[in-house]
């Protein structure tokens, strides 16, 4: 019996060790494949009518509720509109609404899919339109979310309106890109703010000293390494690592004041967030509003376009995404046995 235990127990070893290498093979062949689409621009513009996303939802509550007469009224109401918006061909077009979202990482790494939609709608929008982004971010790396709030700065260059709507979170670098709008709506427990710049570096100096390991950095330049991870940090090297932290701060605050001239930056520029009605009262923002609320309303009087960037995924994308979502779920699924036997373990 002991035997069989033990070959049992071999066999699922090898088992377990094959998945593992057919997971890696395609974790790597996906990343490859997803590199090497962006950089051959294998992407293309999507566009979806709002407006008719609009009509669907309420059409299908009308059919659910409303009798034949009234379905038959409304229908010859929308007939009637129909053939007045032909007669009227010859007036001023209807306001457009391009529609962007950014999900933004600590990296922002969505920043070169915001640029081509960015570039998309500025070869059709005019003054006479308006821009609006759905932005949720936490927050990340100073250049990366520079780079995306230049990105919507490009807008107002041309004089087209930019609203940013914030659902959930838009702090710190989240917040640098909602700066740049011309109004910036919220939701009320939306967290926005956290006009700041952090930086966190352990020190593992003493632990290799304790053990006689040296660690040497040669540079050239008085300050090319002003703090690090494992060699001694001078008082020197941590003055000028806090005065670089400093000056990107002030870079951020002069972003902001640039961008809302009447917000008392320096009241707001504390590091701390808040939540949407509180960022009213502080003028970090402009409206308390949904942009589900936002986009409904503009509907009944502008014609509305969701647009994104979208890179085709290739049969190895396909198959990684799908074996991390299964590995993903099955981590959360034993985090949760786990936690659900012993509290304590997590």
């Amino acid at each position: 019996m002991s035997e069989f235990f033990a070959e049992y127990g071999l066999f699922l070893a090898k088992a377990v060790t094959v998945v593992i290498a057919i997971i890696m093979i395609i974790a790597v062949a996906a990343a490859t494949a997803q590199a090497r689409q962006r950089r051959d621009h294998k992407g293309e513009i999507q566009v979806t009518p709002l407006n008719e996303f609009f009509d669907e939802l309420r059409n299908a509550l009308r059919h659910s509720i409303l009798d034949s007469d009234e379905l038959k009224r409304l229908e010859k109401e929308r007939k009637k509109a129909e053939k007045q918006k032909k007669k009227n061909k010859g007036e001023p077009r209807r306001k457009r609404i391009f529609v962007l979202d950014f999900d933004g990482d600590i990296k922002a790494s969505g920043v070169e899919d915001l640029a081509n939609e960015v570039t998309a709608v500025l070869t059709m929008a005019e003054k006479q339109d308006e821009v609006v982004l759905r932005l949720e971010s936490p927050g990340g790396q100073v250049h990366g979310y520079g780079l995306a709030a230049s990105q919507l700065e490009r807008f107002r260059q041309r004089e087209i309106p930019l609203t940013v709507c914030v659902d959930k979170v838009a702090a710190s670098g989240g917040y640098m890109m909602a700066c740049t709008a011309n109004q910036i709506l919220a939701a009320p427990f939306a967290i926005l703010g956290s006009i700041g710049v952090v930086a966190e570096l352990p020190n593992f100096h003493r632990v290799l000293r304790k053990y006689d390991v040296d660690y040497d950095i040669y540079t050239a330049g008085e300050f090319k390494r002003t703090v690090t991870m494992l060699g001694e940090n001078t008082p020197e090297g941590k003055r000028k690592f806090v005065e670089e932290i400093e000056d990107t701060h002030g870079l951020f605050k002069a972003l902001v004041q640039r961008n809302r001239p009447a917000l008392e930056v320096d009241a707001v520029a504390t590091g701390e967030h808040w939540y949407g009605n509180q960022c009213l009262e502080k003028g970090l923002i402009d409206k308390i509003q949904t942009s589900a609320d936002y986009l409904f309303a503009a509907s009944e009087q502008c014609d509305v376009y969701e647009v994104s960037y979208e890179v085709k995924k290739s049969m190895a994308d396909r198959l990684g995404f799908a074996m991390e979502g299964a590995l993903t779920r099955a981590g959360y699924r034993l985090l949760g046995l786990l936690t659900a036997r012993g509290k304590n373990l997590v």
